[in-house]
């Protein structure tokens, strides 16, 4: 019996790529079905805040994130089940989400953090 040959490709361009083990994430389907993942930053000075992470390709496709009272940068996504890397990029520079307790170390020297949604 031939056996069926099976080849993993990891994307090494985006700041990160799937642990090994973890689930693939799955973003949303296109008609917007998921459940609501609420993510908040908090940059009272910031003229821009985007969200960033596999489930956007990274900066292909950020999500921009819109200020409330406070300072408060906010936005909902809907993410099918998974684990999603992401980060927030701050006026051009990254950021890690400090409500965030889960980090995981990436190829650039700092960490991504990590949601999971089930």
């Amino acid at each position: 019996m031939a056996r069926k040959k099976t080849s993993i490709r990891m994307d090494t361009s985006s700041p990160t790529s799937a642990a090994p083990g973890a689930a693939v994430p799955r973003p949303a389907t296109p008609t917007g079905q998921g459940i609501p993942q609420t993510f908040r930053f908090t940059a009272p000075d910031a003229m821009s805040v985007l969200l960033v992470g596999d489930f956007t390709h990274w900066q292909n496709a950020p999500i921009p994130m819109r200020k409330g009272p406070g300072g408060v940068w906010e936005v909902t996504v809907p993410l099918a089940p998974g684990i999603y890397h992401y980060r927030f990029l701050v006026d051009g520079e990254w950021r890690d989400d400090p409500e965030c307790t889960l980090r995981v170390p990436n190829p650039f020297g700092s960490q991504n953090n990590v949601r999971f949604v089930s």
